[in-house]
């Protein structure tokens, strides 16, 4: 296992995460991730052969800090953890995850969920047979290199019961526009 570096941006944008964080965490990183796996199982805190596989550390306020993420499957007594990281504070400057970035680092960030690209698609004066719709907005998936979308789109059409429904679902994927209005936009973007 190795300790990777990640920076205070990276570290604001682990709101869905918890960790012990330790402070002043000086000389070799690995020497510490062993000596903290090491304590802490001494201490009863990693049960049944548990152990810290991955650490991160970052700089703030001129201190070499280190997080333990908290891992799905991870034997872990919190409570236990939660009274070493009160006694031993002095030393290492424990504090969970949570605690540290909205205290020391202005909070965490959101990441901005962007919509699906939704490529435009000359479906409006088409023949109607949705078979020939589903082929072209397929198509048109596909020269944007969205195949599994050209995939997912034709599984939800096949299983759905009405024209309208169809439709709807080839919106999901594709800008319905007619052959005039994309030959409008490229002129435009030229």
């Amino acid at each position: 296992m190795s300790v990777q570096e990640i920076s205070k941006n990276q570290l604001r944008r682990m709101e869905d995460q918890e960790g012990l964080i330790l402070q002043g965490c000086g000389g070799d990183l690995q020497e510490w991730v062993d000596g903290i796996n090491e304590i802490l199982t001494e201490e009863g805190i990693l049960k049944k052969g548990a152990k810290f596989e991955e650490a991160y550390s970052f700089q703030h306020d001129g201190l070499t800090c280190l997080l333990f993420p908290f891992k799905e499957g991870l034997e872990l007594d919190v409570q236990k953890l939660a009274v070493w990281r009160l006694q031993t504070h002095p030393n290492f400057g424990g504090t969970w995850l949570s605690d540290y970035v909205p205290n020391r680092l202005g909070g965490f960030v959101q990441e901005q969920k962007q919509e699906p690209v939704k490529p435009d698609c000359p479906l409006i004066g088409q023949n109607g047979n949705i078979i020939n719709l589903m082929g072209i907005a397929g198509r048109t998936l596909r020269e944007y290199g969205m195949e599994d979308q050209a995939k997912e789109m034709f599984n939800r059409i096949t299983q759905c019961q009405s024209y309208d429904s169809a439709l709807n679902i080839i919106g999901d994927y594709v800008n319905i526009t007619s052959a005039q209005q994309t030959e409008e936009m490229s002129m435009d973007m030229c």
